[in-house]
């Protein structure tokens, strides 16, 4: 039921998994995107990511399997002389994610390790921005901050907690 709920979620903008350690997140992503049909950039997030270059510059690493030239403008104007806005990073990006035509997957795991105010602003405003067909899930010990709440109001929130990843007793047997 857990895998159908995150197909279901990909008619919303983002998909939320938050619960605490051990409770499988990693895992249940794990296995389905391997059944997953539609393309996924996948992002594993430690403290070392807090730093906005290296986060924009690994979140387009992990764009490149899907389209070799996405993400040279916006590396181009992180790299400029003068200090970049986030926002003009960020709407770069938007505008070279924009031009994959297809469905995509963009997985955020361990994002309860950014603590970074501009990384969460960039996140929000790919949330805002970025088409339809690109679907983010966000796989966190807490929740981020993050407009969930309007995201929810407006059917744009699919969220998977603790409650859901428990095991039902019939589960515990037969993982036993």
């Amino acid at each position: 039921q857990l895998i159908e709920r995150l197909n279901n979620g990909l008619n919303h903008k983002l998909t939320l998994i938050s619960a605490s350690a051990g409770f499988g997140k990693t895992t249940l992503l794990t296995e389905w995107v391997s059944q997953c049909k539609i393309p996924v950039a996948w992002i594993s997030l430690d403290k070392s990511d807090n730093d906005f270059a290296h986060f924009i510059q690994y979140f387009v690493a992990s764009l490149k399997p899907i389209k070799a030239s996405i993400g040279k403008s916006a590396l181009s104007v992180l790299q400029s002389p003068q200090k970049p806005g986030i926002e003009s990073i960020t709407i770069t990006l938007i505008k070279e994610i924009s031009d994959i035509p297809n469905d995509l997957v963009i997985i955020f795991d361990d994002y309860h390790a950014i603590d970074t105010q501009e990384i969460h602003k960039t996140v929000e405003l790919l949330l805002d921005y970025l088409p339809t067909h690109i679907h983010f899930v966000i796989a966190t010990r807490v929740d981020p901050p993050l407009p969930l709440a309007r995201l929810s109001v407006n059917n744009q929130l699919t969220q998977l907690r603790t409650v859901d990843l428990c095991f039902t007793p019939d589960e515990t047997t037969l993982f036993f």
